[in-house]
């Protein structure tokens, strides 16, 4: 019964579900492209079918063994790089500010203070220290920055 399904579909079949998957591919908008090096295959498996007569189920063993080359090949050569250094944090502001030196623009007292960094304050945590005093970020839990007073030089 299977057989007989697939040796009625033909070689056309696979160009078919091919470009299918090629226009799923457009219209779906998910997460790596999946449906792109599948459909490529197909559609290389239809092109090879009408040049050579094979069987169905080398057909299906070429379809998957392709696919799934295709899909890894394209991963590693089409895939966005990894993180670069720049990208650290980049959805943590806070993270990012990590070393900063700022100035208190409220004293903290009892542990709690604020500071200013560019155009934006900041609430912070740290030994007590006078507002002025000129302090660096060591931490960051959330929103909340963690400091420490810097040294004279």
């Amino acid at each position: 019964m299977i057989e007989d399904f697939f040796e009625q579909l033909g070689e056309w079949t696979w160009i078919v579900i091919g470009l299918v998957l090629l226009v799923l591919e457009i219209f779906l908008t998910l997460p790596g492209s999946l449906f792109l090096f599948t459909g490529i295959a197909a559609i290389i498996i239809g092109a090879s079918a009408l040049l050579f007569d094979w069987a169905w189920q080398f057909q299906l063993v070429g379809f998957a063994v392709l696919s799934l080359v295709l899909v890894v090949l394209g991963h590693r050569f089409f895939a966005l790089p990894g993180k670069d250094e720049d990208d650290v944090g980049l959805n943590e502001r806070a993270t990012r500010l990590i070393g900063t030196s700022c100035v208190l623009v409220e004293p903290i007292i009892g542990g709690h203070g604020r500071v200013k960094v560019g155009d934006s304050t900041w609430g912070v945590t740290g030994s007590d220290a006078p507002a002025g005093a000129k302090v660096r970020i060591v931490s960051a839990d959330g929103a909340a920055l963690h400091v420490e007073l810097e040294q004279p030089a």
